[in-house]
């Protein structure tokens, strides 16, 4: 029998796909998913009990205290800063999902930010607010427990992109090829990702509503029966609010709902936008422009605060090693860290020219989902190519992306959100350049993180050009 945690190993059933990504791939998510389904399924339980799960995750602790004191979860707008006021306050069953949320979002972004990966979450997430605010009868257990059901109802499919695996490469090359997706699945998981959904519904103990959604037998409830229908609506959307497909569910939603299938559909595009908002709130503003109407003009998150203490000792060791025989790469280091640390950017590389010369290529970076940058992130020095819009030609800027820019297969967010960007310069020619943004965070950078980026490379180009005799 062979090793499921051995990276070479192929998984040959359902069975081995749900063993793997519970023991070996994602086992956190799987024992945290279930010890909050256990509590929140008990009549027994406390908000010390479920607040002693939430507080052991400082991560998701902190997750939950945001998504408490936003207006999709807190209507009353009063200030929450503790785990225990948020169940009391906004409810048990809220707070549940906003853990629940946060989990599978956080967990699985934390290990791969694979364009497959990020449609999912978008679907996921667009088929959890349908699903909730569809639902006729306005109670939040009710509302939460179809909100949960349609976010996992696909979470075979979530957990299997998360995971860098063979197959999961083999499986991506067959897609693009255009073979079918069911018989792709087949052929390369010898599973489905439904199949896998209702393993891992067992295996994690996602309690009997989920097990429900993912049955492949007919729903339990009206509410079961809600979840999917908010699922199959998130893939349709895709394809536009007018299709044929598209037309047959609502006319199906309008009987179960009593409403007229118009009705439906405008409630529905109310949400589609709604679910933009939600996916802001839970960190992943990126995936709004794979939703249905994401118009793209909801505003990110603000950018972190600068620590303008940090920023001036890290100016004061610049000048200091400016003083004395300046070595490049410790300036270069030392700028790196003013970036990150001082002005706040999350990823910050630095790009110099390749062995002809004709391009600039990573020569360090770091922060948070860079490893694909090693090997793949390259600046034409003429401007051209994929990337070659993140030249800067008029020193230090802020760089706008395009609408249209397209999505890098080894990172969804560089070239696609707005950045910092200033060059090196010799003897009037680009030598290199710097690079900065926040991530899959997507703030835009203001003109004070601007200034601040501009002083730091002031001290890299000055020794530069105090190397190179100038």
């Amino acid at each position: 029998m062979s090793d499921p945690s051995s990276p070479t190993t192929r998984m040959e059933s359902t069975q081995a796909w749900v063993a793997y990504l519970s023991r070996v791939e994602l086992p956190v998510l799987a024992n945290t998913l279930r010890r909050i389904n256990e509590l929140t399924d008990s009549d027994s339980s406390t908000v010390n009990q479920l607040a002693a799960v939430i507080i052991n995750d400082a991560q998701l602790t902190s997750q939950v205290l945001r998504l408490s004191n936003t207006v999709f979860y807190n209507q009353t707008r009063v200030q929450v800063s503790t785990v225990s006021r948020a169940i009391t306050l906004i409810g048990f069953d809220s707070v549940k999902s906003m853990a629940i949320s946060s989990l599978v979002v956080d967990s699985l972004l934390k290990r791969s930010s694979r364009p497959h990966l990020l449609k999912c979450l978008a679907r996921a997430i667009h088929a959890a607010v349908q699903a909730r605010n569809l639902l006729p009868k306005r109670n939040e257990q009710a509302q939460e427990e179809v909100f949960i059901g349609a976010l996992l109802m696909n979470i075979g499919e979530l957990a299997f992109w998360a995971c860098d695996t063979e197959q999961a490469m083999e499986l991506e090359h067959s897609l693009r090829a255009g073979t079918s997706h069911v018989e792709a699945q087949k052929e390369i998981l010898h599973s489905t990702f439904p199949e896998i959904s209702r393993g891992l519904a067992e295996a994690w103990a996602l309690g009997p509503f989920i097990r429900d959604v993912v049955s492949s037998s007919r729903p339990g409830s009206d509410a079961s029966r809600l979840a999917r229908h908010a699922v199959e609506m998130s893939r349709l959307a895709e394809e536009g609010w007018r299709t044929a497909e598209m037309d047959q569910l609502m006319d199906t939603l309008g009987r179960e709902l009593d409403e007229s299938p118009a009705a439906v559909r405008d409630r529905a595009r109310l949400n589609a936008g709604e679910a933009g908002e939600v996916a802001v709130s839970l960190g992943i503003p990126q995936v709004q422009s794979l939703m249905p109407d994401g118009s793209g003009d909801i505003e990110a998150p603000p950018p972190p605060d600068m620590d303008a203490d940090l920023q001036l000792r890290i100016l004061r060791e610049l000048a200091q090693s400016l003083t004395e025989k300046p070595d490049l790469n410790t300036v270069f280091q030392l700028v790196m860290e003013g970036i990150q640390r001082g002005i706040g950017l999350k990823r910050v590389a630095l790009l110099m020219p390749d062995r002809d010369g004709r391009n600039l290529v990573l020569r360090t970076c770091t922060g948070p989902q860079t490893d694909g940058w090693r090997n793949h992130f390259v600046v034409p020095r003429n401007g051209s190519g994929a990337l070659g819009h993140l030249l800067p030609r008029d020193g230090c800027t802020i760089y706008q992306p395009d609408a249209k820019a397209p999505e890098q297969d080894f990172d969804p967010w560089l070239g696609r959100v707005p950045a910092l960007i200033g060059p090196l310069v010799t003897n009037g020619r680009i030598l290199g350049m710097f690079y900065a943004d926040f991530g899959a965070n997507g703030s835009e950078p203001g003109e004070e993180h601007l200034q601040a980026f501009s002083h730091f490379l002031q001290h890299a180009q000055l020794c530069l050009t105090l190397l190179s005799g100038k």
